[in-house]
């Protein structure tokens, strides 16, 4: 594996992380490389590379280390996370900018709390699907580059299960934890340079920690309207899990919307609707003001700050408020405007009462499939009359996809991998790369059937 590898986090104070190699594992054998990535990003994998996902071989010039931070987990604060099974092995630089590459499931660290450091099948192809899915339909997202199975089985609650490597890139992995974890010890050096290496790697533009924390705010706001115009729940935003460059970052108990409920629910953990679909909004203006307060630190006059922090922070409502439109009125084939936003809101509401799907209603709109999916509801023939005189159809098959993960299909793929046939993964990814485009398998759109839907999906650790 070679590549020029510019490792900026390692040149911050050493304490800010932990120096750590993969721990090697017994017989590595690839799943899938993303070859299209590693040539954009000027990787250069031999018959071998197996081993560098696995970790057993680190490549020339990669400098491992595992990232601290801290984090609210479902609003409990938690003063000490940190990578607990995974090794960022080092940035690379070129005209695609400065990317960070990550195994996870690479082996204890030393904020492993007691855990393998280790992943399975299921959570590596969730997370290398999904967030390639999400990569293909426009949203800002981590990206997967390969995946190795590790040989070896690790224990989880059903059982011992095939174990696996996932290598992700992002622009960073600075989170709003991170900056909490340095903000609650008081280490001012510390977050002084995070601060200074966050604007370099995000927002250049800003000038100081006012212009970071609106940058951030304003991502934040963009990336979670994209998320409801796809019906993606996340399913774990808790800050350790936010990103601060606006990514969508660690694929765990995630999943998109079949029939829309706005207070949809997947993760087997979130009991009580913390992160549910229509509570995202809110939850992720809740940890832009952790971000906030982690900064207040910095500040010389800490009143002053609150204030200018706290009206930044409200800020993401009117900003999400447009993005929300934005997204929802190019779905509908409107501009964005009063009598739009009115029929957003009546296709939302008939689509919630008649348990249609999210996905194959919006796909159907302009053709008479729609009526098949909200024309029982006794509101539809008006509200369609409307939207007719209003809508441009021109576009509308290429902002709402006819192709989504759907929750059925990766757990189905993931039975199948496990039981030693990655075929189904192979065929639903090379699908998902093209989202917008009625797939050779049509079946891949369709709705579960009662027996196939997913009521719940888990972390995996």
């Amino acid at each position: 594996m070679h590549a020029t590898w510019n490792n900026t986090y390692t040149r911050l104070p050493e304490h800010m992380f932990a120096r750590q190699q993969p721990v090697p594992v017994a017989a590595p054998s690839g799943l899938v490389l993303n070859t299209a990535l590693a040539d954009e990003l000027g990787i250069f994998f031999g018959e071998d590379w197996p081993e560098f996902i696995a970790g057993n071989q680190v490549p020339m010039g990669a400098d491992p280390i595992a990232q601290a931070y801290a984090g609210h987990q479902f609003g409990h604060w938690n003063p000490q996370l940190g990578d607990g099974r995974a090794v960022l092995l080092g940035e690379l630089t070129g005209a695609f900018g400065h990317v960070d590459v990550q195994l996870k499931g690479a082996g204890r660290t030393p904020w492993s709390r007691g855990g393998d450091g280790r992943a399975w099948y299921g959570p590596v192809l969730r997370e290398y699907l999904i967030s390639e899915s999400m990569h293909a339909l426009g949203i800002p997202t981590t990206r997967a580059l390969a995946a190795a199975a590790t040989g070896e089985s690790i224990l989880r609650e059903p059982g011992p299960l095939p174990g696996a490597v996932i290598c992700r890139t992002a622009s960073s992995h600075i989170r709003v934890g991170t900056f909490q974890y340095f903000a609650s010890r008081e280490d001012i050096p510390a977050l002084e340079a995070l601060l200074d290496h966050a604007i370099a790697r995000h927002y250049p533009q800003a000038q100081n920690a006012d212009g970071f924390l609106g940058q951030a705010v304003a991502a934040q706001a963009r990336l979670i309207a994209q998320w409801m115009g796809v019906g993606f729940i996340h399913g774990v935003m808790n800050t350790d899990n936010s990103h601060v460059g606006g990514l969508t970052i660690d694929y765990g108990p995630c999943a998109f919307m079949d029939d829309f409920v706005p207070t949809k629910v997947f993760s087997s953990i979130d009991r009580q609707g913390r992160y549910g679909y229509s509570n995202q909004p809110n939850l992720a203006a809740w940890n832009m003001a952790q971000l906030a307060t982690a900064l207040l630190p910095l500040a010389e006059n800490t009143e002053a700050t609150i204030a200018r922090y706290t009206e930044i922070v409200k800020g993401f409502g009117d900003i999400f408020e447009a993005e929300y439109a934005k997204v929802f009125a190019a779905k509908l084939g409107l501009s964005t405007s009063s009598q739009s936003s009115a029929l957003i809101q009546q296709f939302l509401k008939m689509m919630g009462q008649t348990g249609a799907d999210f996905t194959q209603s919006f796909r159907a709109l302009g053709s008479d499939e729609v009526a098949r999916h909200i024309g029982e509801h006794p509101e539809f023939v008006s509200w369609h009359e409307k939207w007719l005189v209003s809508a441009d159809l021109t576009r509308l098959k290429q902002i709402n996809p006819a192709l989504i993960p759907r929750n059925h299909l990766v757990e189905a793929m993931i039975d199948q991998s496990v039981a030693g046939n990655m075929q189904m993964f192979h065929v639903l990814h090379a699908a998902l790369q093209t989202p917008f485009i009625t797939p050779p398998n049509p079946e891949f759109m369709e709705p579960p059937k009662a027996h196939e839907v997913v009521q719940a999906t888990f972390c995996g650790t």
